[in-house]
């Protein structure tokens, strides 16, 4: 497995249209909502072969678009003007890079074939997600966040480069190597693929994985290991004991340990704690928590944290802690997750950065909305996940991820199959979101509490005047002060605007 693996030979991209049986199903992602209609789809296994569509598509002026996982929450890749759509899922080998003395990681591996093969072989890992199937092309480009990133940073603090295929200002397709050296000098590409977004720059065809500070070739010691095992609890809160004075003392602990424990030398880095708000009719509200279970004292910090969680709510069941293998939990999930695995769900998603646990008037939308009669619908969460510690030690602007004081991330979720219910359950999720943050137009601008939104959960509505009352523009919830950064990198990889959606970074 050391070294580069020869490209796939012997073949061109396979060609798939309308009149193929597979078409249905290459022209749609995770979101069943978004289905296009491209004129062809190219399935590919090598740069080479990368290279040639794109320059065949800007060559005949066809809009071209990317999959890599089909994760993608929003239009950005299936949408009535795409007419190409380059498809990697074939380009998927985890391999050590001898060379580079890093692991390279293809853009069509899920997160689950790059955890089981690091694992297995290896023993290291990488701090990205936790949704098994989703495609690391477009995942590392927005930072890529997970369980392990409290004690290990984002998967993009462990970027060493990236290979990209561009398009120049004349039309001409190359391929790059970028790197975070300080000498590179296509630096700039490495680093806008730290943070801004799948989509903007180029193709992604191959990442490169090792951590700052690395020392020698040995593929064992340039990752973080991975854990041996893992200390979890569940907590179940029922809906009916969830008073509302209850429900927001649960939030002021949740909210406050988090913000406590967000700098990157807390005793607290081994637990990642998350909090499932469902609506009252999915059932209880679930208190999620894991441990490193390798840490000396996993079990303490499990007891500590709990006890502060659920300080003051009375009386609570909690189930005994259980130790799962590392792999088996990764794979555990994968599984238990129908959302996951049920291709003709529907979504809308919303998320949300917080530097501070959420105030009171939060709390109590947050509880209004949850508790409302005139909407059934299990699916419906706001998931709370423990933020900060690692992913804070680095500096904003060092990555073009610039969310680096943030102690929460929140993400709206609301699930359906029939299309009819599509404007019921979008308005409902808009009308939600926008209560919570109604004193900042709308939307979780930056200041003292909230942070702005995640771009790997997309949502185009940040970006439209009717649920964006703020002066704040979309590109600032998702990069802040990195946004002129990303302009310029823009200009100089993709000077033709060639990888363009709704929420793509803007030509100065």
């Amino acid at each position: 497995m050391n070294g580069v693996p020869a490209e796939v030979a012997g073949r061109e991209p396979v060609v798939v249209t309308a009149a193929d049986a597979r078409y249905g199903e290459l022209v749609r992602g995770v979101n069943a909502r978004y289905v296009g209609s491209p004129e062809a789809v190219y399935l590919v296994n090598s740069t080479t072969q990368v290279a040639e569509v794109v320059q065949a598509a800007v060559t005949r002026g066809k809009r071209l678009t990317v999959r890599s996982g089909g994760h993608c929450l929003e239009d950005f890749v299936f949408n009535p003007d795409v007419q190409v759509v380059l498809d990697l899922s074939e380009m998927n080998r985890v391999y050590f890079d001898a060379a580079r003395g890093a692991f390279a990681v293809e853009p069509g591996a899920t997160l689950i074939d790059v955890y089981e093969l690091l694992d297995t072989a290896w023993g290291v890992a990488i701090p990205a997600g936790s949704f098994y199937s989703v495609g690391a092309g477009g995942h590392v480009a927005g930072g890529g966040f997970g369980f392990l990133s409290r004690m290990h940073g984002l998967a993009v603090d462990h970027l060493h480069a990236v290979e990209v295929v561009v398009v120049d200002a004349a039309g001409a397709v190359r391929t790059v190597v970028a790197s975070r050296e300080h000498d590179d000098p296509h630096r700039d590409l490495w680093w806008a693929h730290t943070g801004g977004g799948g989509g903007n720059f180029g193709v992604v065809t191959r990442y490169w994985f090792r951590s700052p500070g690395a020392v020698g070739q040995d593929p064992r010691s340039v990752l973080p290991r991975r854990p041996t095992d893992m200390l979890l609890s569940t907590v179940s809160l029922p809906w009916p004991e969830m008073t509302r004075q209850r429900f927001g003392r649960l939030l002021e602990n949740f909210g406050a340990f988090h913000e406590k424990h967000k700098d990157p030398d807390s005793p607290y880095l081994a637990v990642t704690g998350g909090l499932v708000l469902t609506h009252r009719s999915g059932g209880p509200i679930r208190l999620d928590t894991q441990v490193d279970g390798g840490h000396p004292e996993a079990d303490r910090l499990l007891e500590a944290y709990l006890a502060e969680i659920l300080e003051g709510l009375g009386p609570v069941v909690r189930p005994r802690a259980r130790r799962v293998p590392w792999l088996a939990l990764v794979r555990q999930h994968a599984r238990a997750n129908s959302a996951q695995n049920d291709p003709t769900l529907r979504g809308d998603f919303k998320s949300a950065l917080m530097r501070a646990g959420p105030p009171d008037h939060q709390i109590n939308t947050f509880y209004r909305h949850l508790t409302r009669v005139d909407i059934d619908n299990p699916t419906i969460t706001v998931s709370l996940a423990g933020f900060g510690g690692r992913i804070n030690a680095v500096r904003p602007e060092a990555t073009a991820f610039a969310h680096r004081d943030c102690s929460l991330a929140l993400l709206w979720t609301v699930l359906w199959h029939d299309p009819a219910d599509d404007g019921r359950y979008v308005d409902w999720n808009r009308e939600f979101y926008g209560a919570v943050y109604a004193e900042t137009g709308g939307v979780p601008v930056p200041n003292s509490v909230t942070d702005g939104c995640y771009i790997n959960d997309p949502d185009a509505d940040v970006a439209d005047p009717r649920f964006n009352r703020s002066v704040t523009p979309w590109h600032e919830l998702y990069y802040k002060d990195n946004y002129p950064g990303l302009r310029a990198a823009k200009a100089r990889w993709d000077p033709r605007n060639v990888f363009r959606h709704r929420l793509s970074v803007q030509l100065p």
